[in-house]
């Protein structure tokens, strides 16, 4: 099993609470080798989607955990999995992205999370799907509204919708 993982730069992670690097970890400890991917090293050339990909290795060690191989230039459709963990924002670069990823897919590779529902559905009203699920909430752009939430559950969390948080 040969696994590409696409995220922000590795070096800039908090490894002891990033879960794409727990992922990583297991995977390794599986045996199965892990390439690693920026949105700038994906590229299409002749319909087919390719990456200037790292091999990558992985240590649970909080001050050196990541290591690099090799530069390798190949298809998409050379790994078996593709794990797509790039932080937002959610922004052109992110969507043109999500498009390379559904050609690998096409390819035959399997691509987690599906690019297609990654354009769909925005990770934080997606929940409004789902109400039973979540505590009470607001979605607006609307300072006094915010105030308003404020006052009435005086405990609340606020988040961008298109940024990590």
């Amino acid at each position: 099993m040969k696994l590409g993982v696409v995220m922000d730069r590795i070096e800039s992670i908090t490894p002891y609470k990033d879960s794409t690097f727990a992922m990583l970890l297991e995977t390794q400890a599986r045996g199965w080798p892990i390439f690693y991917m920026q949105q700038a090293d994906l590229y299409l050339r002749h319909n087919q989607a390719r990456a200037t990909m790292k091999s990558l290795g992985v240590q649970d060690n909080s001050e050196s955990w990541s290591e690099y191989g090799d530069d390798i230039d190949q298809s998409l459709d050379a790994l078996d999995v593709i794990l797509m963990r790039k932080d937002p924002p959610f922004n052109m670069d992110y969507i043109y992205t999500t498009y390379l990823l559904e050609l690998a897919e096409k390819a035959g590779t399997l691509i987690v999370n599906k690019p297609q529902s990654l354009r769909d559905a925005n990770e934080k009203l997606f929940t409004a799907w789902f109400p039973q699920c979540t505590p009470e909430s607001l979605v607006t752009a609307d300072a006094d509204r915010i105030r308003a939430f404020l006052a009435e559950y005086k405990d609340i969390i606020l988040k961008p919708l298109d940024g990590m948080g």
